[in-house]
């Protein structure tokens, strides 16, 4: 089983598909996908304002997720055009009658009206040049329908972010409905071969008003290649606008592809050697799309694999997880990082470790502190993790050494698909960055916070809990509506065997204080951090 180079491997299954990236043999990128309603980023929906808060600049808008979705005011500028050529069509929307077909006619007729090429539209784009921020809030209200696109997906509490700077990606190009920009990846180097790609664009036949963007894979692509791209995305466009004709907010026009299709059109390039796929559906639908996009010699890199052992097992893709989900991830050269992350930022802490015999050595220190980076980097890609980033590396001396610690660190996140960016280190010796957040990191993905200690990772101790229960004997033993009555403590097993052990004078000392029976019983059913004063007579709980 050949193991070296570039490689995608697929596994599907029926309620996930899980994708790896290995560069010989090394897991570099890990994804994974689970059926499900909620918003996707790149879906666009057709949604309705719901209410704008000043204070935040931002709308919530409906798109029928179960939490409304966050449009900053300066994500509602780029969509102006056709916002502002649908208002009036969005207040006879308000006007409508249960059962009367005229709403949908007449949202069909002002849409139409306010295509690229006619007057209304023209208007509308002069306008949109002069708007502001400030003027959104007397252009747009509750009630208006607006077309907008996931950027982000609801993360804990939060719901998605969206825009309505529509764009939608396609194999070599990427159409903006509502931009007249042309423009090429910044990956695409040569200029030779950026001027034939920029001609190539140039004579594609693209609706007024539209932009385009050439993807990295286009580069060294003929121009059938993006013709036949450029068609398949106007059709999308034209399914979309007729979902505006035709239903009314909130509305799912468009969704992205799986995690089956998005290999193809985001990863499947020359520089691969090969694809491995476990499903026999999903490597028939691979080797189709690949022959009409990327030809035969294309098509021939995807393997179907069917052996009895898993094919996560056979590539080792499921020892290299393990670690996604570690705290601590070791270094080659004895060292380690630490990743935590946190509400507010992911904080990485980079250790020394076994290595300590060098550790006051420049050259140690920087070997150990490169060695981070490469494996921060490659961290920060696997477990998807996204936002402010900051990175504690070993203190260094020579600002010589600081300075190749942070080339070294931009150069290695200059190919990560989630924008990055990165600032030199600090005074202190910390180096802070930011990755673009679209997503639930992976440990979001896979884990739910425990149901016994409500995600803290701790528990009270054994002592602390044998403190409680004496301190709230002490406060109910002394109010005189319990005297002489009975009073029962219920609580885990593990408390109990204290208080019976440990802790049995003291609670004798309370019974002889008070002149009280006290009784005790263990319930294994219990939250270790909860227990029970009860009437044993009546069962009822002493409050």
């Amino acid at each position: 089983m050949d193991k070296t180079g570039k490689q995608i491997i697929l596994n599907c299954e029926k309620l996930e598909r899980r994708f790896a990236l290995l560069n010989n043999g090394r897991l570099e990128e890990y994804q994974i996908e689970r059926d499900g309603n909620e918003p996707k980023v790149g879906d666009i929906y057709l949604g309705k304002i719901i209410n704008l808060e000043p204070s935040l600049q931002a709308a919530f808008v409906d798109i029928g997720a179960e939490k409304n979705a966050f449009l900053h005011y300066h994500e509602m500028l780029p969509g102006c055009d056709e916002l502002l050529g649908r208002r009036d069509s969005d207040d006879d929307d308000e006007k409508a009658v249960p059962g009367n077909e005229q709403p949908i006619q007449a949202k069909r007729q002002k849409r139409q009206e306010a295509k690229p090429n006619s007057k209304v539209n023209q208007e509308a784009l002069r306008r949109k040049k002069k708007l502001t921020v400030a003027d959104i809030p007397n252009i747009f209200k509750p009630g208006m329908e607006i077309l907008v696109q996931v950027v982000k997906s609801p993360i804990s509490t939060k719901g998605a972010r969206v825009t309505t700077d529509i764009s939608i990606a396609g194999r070599y190009l990427v159409l903006m409905p509502y931009s007249e920009h042309i423009g090429l990846s910044t990956r695409i180097e040569g200029g030779q071969e950026r001027d034939r790609l920029r001609k190539i664009l140039a004579a594609l036949e693209l609706p007024e008003g539209m932009g385009l963007i050439c993807r990295t894979v286009g580069e060294g692509r003929r121009s059938t290649f993006f013709k036949r791209d450029l068609d398949l995305l106007l059709d999308n466009w034209r399914k979309i606008e007729k979902g505006m004709d035709t239903r009314n907010a909130p509305a799912l026009l468009y969704t992205e592809p799986n995690l089956v299709e998005r290999t193809i059109r985001d990863f499947m390039t020359e520089e691969f050697q090969g694809i491995v796929v476990d499903d026999a559906g999903a490597s028939c639908q691979i080797i189709e799309t690949l022959n009409r996009f990327g030809g035969r010699k294309m098509a021939e890199k995807v393997t179907l694999y069917n052996s009895g052992k898993p094919v996560f097992e056979a590539y080792r893709i499921n020892d290299q997880l393990r670690e996604v989900f570690q705290r601590e991830v070791r270094l080659p050269g004895g060292g380690a990082i630490v990743v935590d992350e946190t509400e507010a930022l992911i904080a990485i802490d980079v250790n020394s470790g076994r290595g300590r015999k060098g550790a006051d050595q420049p050259e140690f220190i920087l070997k150990t502190n490169l060695e981070a980076a490469e494996e921060i980097a490659r961290q920060l890609r696997l477990r998807n993790i996204g936002g402010l980033v900051v990175l504690d590396f070993i203190d260094m001396r020579s600002a010589r050494d600081r300075e190749e610690v942070y080339r070294t660190m931009k150069r290695l996140v200059k190919d990560d698909r989630a924008k990055t960016k990165v600032l030199p280190l600090s005074r202190l010796g910390l180096m802070e960055m930011t990755r673009q957040r679209e997503h639930e990191s992976i440990k979001d993905q896979v884990f739910m916070p425990c149901p016994y200690c409500h995600g803290s990772g701790r528990v009270k101790s054994v002592v602390s809990m044998s403190v409680e229960i004496q301190r709230r004997l002490n406060t109910v033993l002394r109010e005189s509506r319990y005297r002489n009555r009975p009073v029962r403590v219920i609580m885990h097993p593990d408390i109990l065997q204290r208080l019976r052990n440990e802790d049995a004078l003291l609670l004798r000392e309370l019974e002889e204080k008070y002149k009280h029976d006290l009784s005790f019983r263990a319930d294994p059913m219990l939250h270790s951090e909860e227990f029970k004063l009860v009437d044993p007579d009546t069962g009822d709980e002493l409050k």
